[in-house]
Protein backbone atom coordinates (compact mmCIF):
# COMPACT_ATOMS: atom_id res chain seq x y z
CA UNK A 1 0.00 0.00 0.00
CA UNK A 2 1.74 2.65 -1.25
CA UNK A 3 2.03 6.11 0.77
CA UNK A 4 3.96 8.37 -1.22
CA UNK A 5 1.53 10.44 -4.13
CA UNK A 6 2.34 10.07 -7.77
CA UNK A 7 2.47 12.45 -10.45
CA UNK A 8 -0.59 11.75 -11.44
CA UNK A 9 -2.69 10.35 -8.07
CA UNK A 10 -2.79 10.94 -4.39
CA UNK A 11 -1.20 7.51 -2.36
CA UNK A 12 -3.31 4.03 -1.94
CA UNK A 13 -2.95 5.63 2.08
CA UNK A 14 -4.30 9.08 0.91
CA UNK A 15 -7.22 7.76 -0.82
CA UNK A 16 -8.31 4.92 1.39
CA UNK A 17 -8.35 7.63 4.35
CA UNK A 18 -10.16 9.84 2.55
CA UNK A 19 -13.09 7.61 1.70
CA UNK A 20 -13.29 6.10 5.00
CA UNK A 21 -13.20 9.56 6.96
CA UNK A 22 -15.65 10.63 4.32
CA UNK A 23 -18.22 7.53 6.02
CA UNK A 24 -17.12 8.12 9.54
CA UNK A 25 -17.86 11.78 9.54
CA UNK A 26 -21.18 10.82 7.64
CA UNK A 27 -21.86 8.53 10.57
CA UNK A 28 -20.79 11.12 13.16
CA UNK A 29 -23.58 13.55 11.93
CA UNK A 30 -25.64 10.17 11.31
CA UNK A 31 -25.95 9.77 14.99
CA UNK A 32 -26.31 13.33 15.96
CA UNK A 33 -29.28 13.78 13.81
CA UNK A 34 -30.66 10.59 14.77
CA UNK A 35 -30.92 10.79 18.78
CA UNK A 36 -33.89 12.26 18.66
CA UNK A 37 -35.91 9.22 17.76
CA UNK A 38 -34.75 7.95 21.15
CA UNK A 39 -36.13 9.25 24.79
CA UNK A 40 -33.27 11.01 26.79
CA UNK A 41 -31.90 8.88 29.39
CA UNK A 42 -32.65 5.52 27.01
CA UNK A 43 -29.94 2.66 26.37
CA UNK A 44 -31.00 3.32 22.20
CA UNK A 45 -29.92 7.26 23.21
CA UNK A 46 -26.78 6.35 25.16
CA UNK A 47 -25.43 4.40 22.86
CA UNK A 48 -26.01 6.64 19.88
CA UNK A 49 -24.69 9.11 21.58
CA UNK A 50 -21.57 7.38 23.06
CA UNK A 51 -21.11 6.05 19.22
CA UNK A 52 -21.13 10.00 18.30
CA UNK A 53 -17.86 10.47 20.38
CA UNK A 54 -16.31 7.37 19.52
CA UNK A 55 -16.41 7.91 15.58
CA UNK A 56 -15.66 11.59 16.33
CA UNK A 57 -12.48 10.81 18.05
CA UNK A 58 -11.12 8.35 15.49
CA UNK A 59 -11.33 10.91 12.91
CA UNK A 60 -9.60 13.10 15.27
CA UNK A 61 -7.09 10.07 15.08
CA UNK A 62 -7.03 9.25 11.31
CA UNK A 63 -6.72 12.90 10.65
CA UNK A 64 -3.45 12.74 12.02
CA UNK A 65 -2.48 10.10 9.69
CA UNK A 66 -3.71 11.72 6.65
CA UNK A 67 -1.40 14.66 7.80
CA UNK A 68 1.33 12.19 8.43
CA UNK A 69 0.62 10.69 4.33
CA UNK A 70 0.12 14.21 3.08
CA UNK A 71 3.73 15.48 4.27
CA UNK A 72 5.31 12.70 2.37
CA UNK A 73 5.58 14.34 -0.53
CA UNK A 74 3.34 17.43 -3.05
CA UNK A 75 -0.11 16.86 -4.21
CA UNK A 76 -0.57 15.40 -7.60
CA UNK A 77 -0.78 17.69 -10.24
CA UNK A 78 -4.28 19.04 -11.94
CA UNK A 79 -4.44 18.65 -15.57
CA UNK A 80 -5.36 21.20 -17.00
CA UNK A 81 -3.86 23.44 -14.22
CA UNK A 82 -6.36 25.16 -12.59
CA UNK A 83 -5.62 29.11 -12.40
CA UNK A 84 -3.94 30.03 -8.93
CA UNK A 85 -7.17 31.75 -7.28
CA UNK A 86 -8.81 28.27 -7.52
CA UNK A 87 -6.05 26.81 -5.81
CA UNK A 88 -5.65 29.16 -3.26
CA UNK A 89 -9.29 28.76 -2.30
CA UNK A 90 -8.27 25.05 -2.61
CA UNK A 91 -5.61 24.99 -0.16
CA UNK A 92 -7.25 27.38 2.20
CA UNK A 93 -10.68 24.94 1.82
CA UNK A 94 -8.46 21.47 2.94
CA UNK A 95 -6.92 23.18 6.02
CA UNK A 96 -10.78 24.16 7.04
CA UNK A 97 -11.08 20.65 6.51
CA UNK A 98 -8.12 19.56 8.43
CA UNK A 99 -8.68 22.20 11.45
CA UNK A 100 -12.21 21.12 11.41
CA UNK A 101 -11.67 17.06 12.29
CA UNK A 102 -9.17 17.96 14.79
CA UNK A 103 -11.13 20.85 16.51
CA UNK A 104 -14.65 19.35 16.76
CA UNK A 105 -13.44 15.85 18.41
CA UNK A 106 -11.26 18.06 20.72
CA UNK A 107 -14.85 20.36 21.81
CA UNK A 108 -16.36 17.43 21.98
CA UNK A 109 -13.94 15.74 24.71
CA UNK A 110 -14.02 19.13 26.11
CA UNK A 111 -17.44 19.21 26.57
CA UNK A 112 -17.39 15.62 27.34
CA UNK A 113 -15.33 16.56 30.36
CA UNK A 114 -16.69 19.75 31.36
CA UNK A 115 -20.05 17.72 31.88
CA UNK A 116 -17.99 15.07 34.10
CA UNK A 117 -18.37 12.23 32.28
CA UNK A 118 -15.92 10.08 31.44
CA UNK A 119 -14.64 9.36 27.68
CA UNK A 120 -14.92 6.00 26.46
CA UNK A 121 -12.84 5.12 23.24
CA UNK A 122 -12.54 1.64 22.20
CA UNK A 123 -13.25 0.12 25.89
CA UNK A 124 -10.72 2.90 27.25
CA UNK A 125 -11.05 5.19 29.41
CA UNK A 126 -9.75 8.82 28.58
CA UNK A 127 -8.46 11.14 30.58
CA UNK A 128 -11.00 14.03 31.46
CA UNK A 129 -9.43 17.20 30.25
CA UNK A 130 -10.93 19.63 32.15
CA UNK A 131 -13.00 19.74 36.46
CA UNK A 132 -16.83 19.53 35.87
CA UNK A 133 -18.11 22.92 34.98
CA UNK A 134 -21.62 22.51 33.81
CA UNK A 135 -21.72 26.76 32.50
CA UNK A 136 -18.73 26.01 30.35
CA UNK A 137 -20.22 22.71 29.19
CA UNK A 138 -23.20 24.65 27.69
CA UNK A 139 -21.09 27.35 26.24
CA UNK A 140 -18.55 24.68 24.56
CA UNK A 141 -21.62 23.07 23.24
CA UNK A 142 -22.88 25.79 21.53
CA UNK A 143 -19.35 25.93 19.64
CA UNK A 144 -19.69 22.56 18.81
CA UNK A 145 -23.29 22.93 17.54
CA UNK A 146 -21.64 25.84 15.36
CA UNK A 147 -19.27 23.94 14.15
CA UNK A 148 -21.19 21.14 13.11
CA UNK A 149 -23.56 23.39 10.61
CA UNK A 150 -19.79 24.72 9.41
CA UNK A 151 -18.72 21.14 9.23
CA UNK A 152 -21.85 20.81 6.79
CA UNK A 153 -21.18 23.84 4.59
CA UNK A 154 -17.48 22.93 4.29
CA UNK A 155 -18.01 19.32 3.24
CA UNK A 156 -20.64 20.15 0.64
CA UNK A 157 -18.56 22.57 -0.93
CA UNK A 158 -15.85 20.69 -1.22
CA UNK A 159 -17.95 17.77 -2.82
CA UNK A 160 -19.23 20.60 -4.98
CA UNK A 161 -15.83 21.45 -5.93
CA UNK A 162 -14.83 17.66 -6.96
CA UNK A 163 -17.75 17.63 -9.24
CA UNK A 164 -17.77 20.91 -10.65
CA UNK A 165 -13.72 19.93 -11.71
CA UNK A 166 -15.12 16.67 -12.69
CA UNK A 167 -17.73 17.57 -14.81
CA UNK A 168 -17.57 20.77 -15.59
CA UNK A 169 -13.96 21.80 -15.95
CA UNK A 170 -13.16 18.30 -16.97
CA UNK A 171 -9.67 17.94 -15.38
CA UNK A 172 -8.33 15.56 -13.28
CA UNK A 173 -9.16 16.86 -9.38
CA UNK A 174 -11.51 14.58 -8.53
CA UNK A 175 -10.11 11.12 -10.53
CA UNK A 176 -6.48 11.85 -8.42
CA UNK A 177 -8.49 11.21 -5.15
CA UNK A 178 -10.53 8.08 -6.80
CA UNK A 179 -9.69 4.55 -5.91
CA UNK A 180 -8.13 3.13 -9.10
CA UNK A 181 -10.32 0.37 -11.00
CA UNK A 182 -9.54 -2.69 -12.79
CA UNK A 183 -10.26 -2.40 -16.28
CA UNK A 184 -12.78 -4.46 -17.50
CA UNK A 185 -12.37 -7.79 -19.61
Amino acid sequence: MPWKNSASRYSTVSIALHWLMLVLLALVYACIELRGIFPKGSGGRTLIVESHFMLGLTVFVLVWVRLFARSLGPAPQIFPASPHWQITLARLMHWALYIFMIAMPILGWLITSAKGNQVMFYGLDLPLLMGQNKELAKELQGWHVLGGTIGYWLIGLHAVAGLYHHYVVGDNTLLRMMPKREPRT
